[in-house]
């Protein structure tokens, strides 16, 4: 990797995460045909907790202490919910659809940065949001025959993202990133821990490689996020999260058999193009002089 520059490397381990978080979807999507969607998402937790505890464990006792022990709550139970959202709507959906509709969350985040963080909300942020939103509602597509409650979960998902997202922003002022993964992987697992007896159905061996090989994956995404982070700009890396898009895709495609019609297609092509719009934007605004706010 070292022959790359730093912003190349960036993209090929953003690239490499969102092919790994796809590959967990797809698992999960395959889990959740056989078992309560909790024990799916306890699975999930569970597996990232050991990989997590055996990586980081020399410096543990350092990264367990946290000045923000609320907000860290109150972070983690963004995300749990929503992993439960997007595993539940994997039963009922097809994966890429799911994964296009999730995908309003970096939009999502623009407009919660503005009401909560007090950001600026101009009207090009504003178009892109309701852009991203026009988009999901193409996929799902209310009043139609293809509409059921279990599509709006995706949705659901992509809000508690958002959330989790604009809440680890809040939290990246005072405590690292490998803190808040920590916390993340802990409080989700006892969580799932907690509720997972009530729903358990015993794997066989088989299954039971998968559930672990579901924790790994999704672990070695994280990794691989935080990494992309770590070696680039956020700004440079960010729109190649899309690539999951295509990702989901294919694993629907070879794995389960499913073919996007054209109105997934076009709603997913329209929340792409609202994220990367305001991407730009916000990246331009950065790069801009203090004094013209209004080129937002």
């Amino acid at each position: 990797m070292n022959r790359f520059t730093p912003t190349a490397q960036g993209i090929l381990y953003m690239l490499a995460a969102i092919f790994l978080f796809s590959a967990m979807d797809a698992l999960a999507k395959l889990l959740t045909g056989r078992f309560d969607v909790l024990q799916v998402v306890w699975a999930r937790y569970a597996g990232q907790t050991l990989v997590v505890m055996a990586v980081l464990a020399p410096r543990l006792r350092l990264l367990i202490r946290t000045r923000h022990l609320g907000l860290q709550l109150l972070r983690s139970g963004f995300l749990f919910a929503a992993t439960v959202c997007f595993f539940t709507s994997l039963s009922f959906m097809e994966i890429a659809s799911a994964t296009a509709v999730m995908n309003i969350h970096p939009v999502l985040l623009t407009l919660g940065a503005a009401l909560i963080l007090r950001e600026a909300l101009g009207p090009r942020r504003i178009f892109g949001i309701a852009a991203a939103m026009t988009g999901a509602l193409i996929i799902i597509r209310p009043g139609s025959d293809v509409f059921t409650l279990a599509a709006t979960l995706p949705l659901l998902g992509g809000v508690f993202y958002a959330s989790y997202a604009l809440s680890t922003r809040f939290l990246g002022r005072d405590e690292g990133i490998l803190t808040s993964f920590l916390y993340t992987a802990l409080i989700g697992t006892v969580v799932a821990s907690a509720i997972v007896p009530f729903v358990w159905t015993p794997p066989d061996l088989a299954d039971l490689g998968l559930f672990l090989l579901l924790g790994m994956v999704g672990a070695g995404g994280q990794f691989l996020l935080i990494k992309s982070l770590t070696v680039a700009e956020a700004g440079a890396v960010a729109p190649f999260g899309y690539a999951g898009v295509i990702f989901a895709t294919l694993w629907g495609l070879f794995a389960f058999g499913e073919r996007p019609d054209a109105m997934t297609i076009l709603g997913a092509l329209v929340i792409i193009g609202a994220g990367v719009y305001v991407w730009h934007r916000e990246t331009r605004a950065r790069r801009a002089p203090l004094a013209a706010p209004s080129a937002r």
